[in-house]
């Protein structure tokens, strides 16, 4: 095999997350964003240490599995979504096989129970915040608004039937694409640091109905055609205001983005209508969330999550919990009640206000929340605690940190992982310093998508 040669194969699975696996003239070749079963013509973009890599140029045959009419009409091109056109039992199925494959690679195989997958109690409509970006589909052409297309890092497909979320998300959407379409408002060019459009953020909570809209931009006024930015912003929140929403909008607001980084982010936000929150309900529990706040964004899927989290931490009664990289104080908050004590630690200091704003909120007076990394706070910790529970982001746990979570020497730890990659990494290191893993659960909170949460409670061997 050569690079820039093309060549055809079926994809006979899918590595975590992404990755198809072919087996073209012998040789193992991963296509990224196939699904099992499909036969595609691709191009070897990459021959290195016996690893080949390409890129898919077109489906010859559809998977036997697929039902390309359960897809969402932007399917293939919006970068979102790659199993959308397979049954959700057939999702489920490949995520489940997905994460037991990889734990096996660094955990003796029979020695864990394996609880298989849950599935999320919404298939469709479950997200509760997006991030749309501004842009162009082709160059120079006109304005989209939506997701960035597949494998491109400056078109973007407006997406006004995204399947993933709830219609009150794409009429926002449309809204404001046709506002801002009308009065010829130049988005943010990302090489070129110039415009005025940067992204649309807008969250919505399922079980309240409370709709949160933040239009981020950049403070290049220039780009508003002579038009004064009070007036301009005005008219697209009464735009919005006059849109029949199946929910009720809790706040419109404004944000200043000049960062020359692609990232939505906030130099200071204004709130146009409303108020800078809104509250969402989960497992009898209400929480208050900002518009940069973290919260799970399936909050259905987060119920079963964190159900299956609790029932892992087990008897916390007249026990010290720690809760590290705890965002918003969620598993903190749902176990504080039949704990002695609950310790969140948090580096984003916005969500630990939040977290404090809704352990108020929630009558939990037993509950700490802590700004810092954990690696440079744990230390300064006074409490000790009986049992860890520990949420990383997506990289997993900073190696310092780990070794000074196993130091406390804890009967359980409880790891929810948003990336099983980064799991299996950090499990070999706390399997060498004398834990065991005991129960595995894998929860899917990303139907669609490639993305999986597992749910692991490791016990200290003696």
């Amino acid at each position: 095999m050569k690079k820039g040669e093309i060549y055809e194969g079926i994809v006979e699975k899918i590595d975590f997350p992404n990755k198809g696996i072919l087996m073209i003239d012998g040789e193992r070749v991963v296509v990224k964003n196939a699904v099992p079963g499909q036969k595609i013509q691709c191009v070897v973009t990459k021959r290195r240490k016996g690893k080949t890599e390409a890129r898919a140029l077109e489906v010859l045959e559809r998977s036997p599995l697929e039902l390309p009419e359960n897809a969402c009409p932007h399917f293939g091109l919006c970068g979102g979504c790659i199993y959308q056109s397979l049954p959700y039992e057939a999702q489920l199925k490949i995520k489940e096989e997905q994460v037991k494959s990889l734990l096996d690679g660094v955990v003796e195989p029979d020695s864990y129970e394996f609880m298989g997958i849950k599935a999320s109690p919404l298939e469709k409509g479950y997200r509760n915040k997006m991030e749309f970006s501004f842009g162009d589909e082709v160059k120079d052409g006109p304005l989209a608004l939506g997701m960035h297309r597949r494998g491109s890092f400056y078109d973007i497909v407006t997406t006004p039937d995204c399947q993933i979320v709830h219609p009150d998300f794409c009429r926002v959407l449309v809204a404001t694409k046709e506002y801002f379409e009308e009065l010829g408002t130049a988005f943010y060019k990302k090489l070129q640091h110039k415009g005025y459009l940067r992204h649309l953020l807008v969250r919505r909570a399922v079980k309240t109905g409370e709709i949160l809209v933040d239009l981020v931009t950049s403070t290049q006024r220039e780009y508003l055609g002579g038009r004064d930015e009070a007036a301009v912003l005005s008219g697209w929140k009464e735009r919005l205001l006059a849109l029949p929403v199946d929910g009720r909008f809790a706040g419109i607001l404004h944000t200043e983005n000049d960062s020359l980084a692609d990232v939505v982010q906030s130099d200071a936000t204004h709130v146009l209508y409303g108020q800078d929150f809104f509250y969402e309900e989960l497992l009898g529990l209400r929480f208050r969330i900002s518009p940069f706040s973290f919260f799970q964004t399936n909050s259905m899927g987060a119920e079963v999550l964190y159900d299956t989290a609790r029932g892992f931490v087990g008897e916390t009664k007249d026990k010290v919990v720690f809760d590290l990289y705890s965002g918003t104080g969620t598993i903190a908050q749902i176990l504080a009640p039949v704990a002695k004590k609950v310790v969140g630690v948090e580096i984003v200091e916005e969500a630990v206000e939040a977290a404090k704003v809704n352990a108020r909120l929630n009558g939990l007076d037993n509950c700490e929340f802590v700004a810092g990394d954990v690696l440079k706070v744990i230390d300064d910790l006074e409490d000790k605690p009986d049992l860890i529970v520990v949420d990383p982001p997506r990289d997993g746990i900073h190696p310092k940190a780990l070794g000074k979570i196993i130091e406390f020497g804890v009967d359980r730890i409880v790891y929810i992982s948003c990336k099983p990659t980064s799991l299996v990494r950090d499990l070999v290191v706390l399997q060498e310093r004398g834990y065991r893993v005991e129960k595995v659960c894998a929860v899917d909170m990303f139907p669609g998508t490639g993305n999986v949460e597992v749910v692991i409670m490791m016990s200290l061997v003696e």
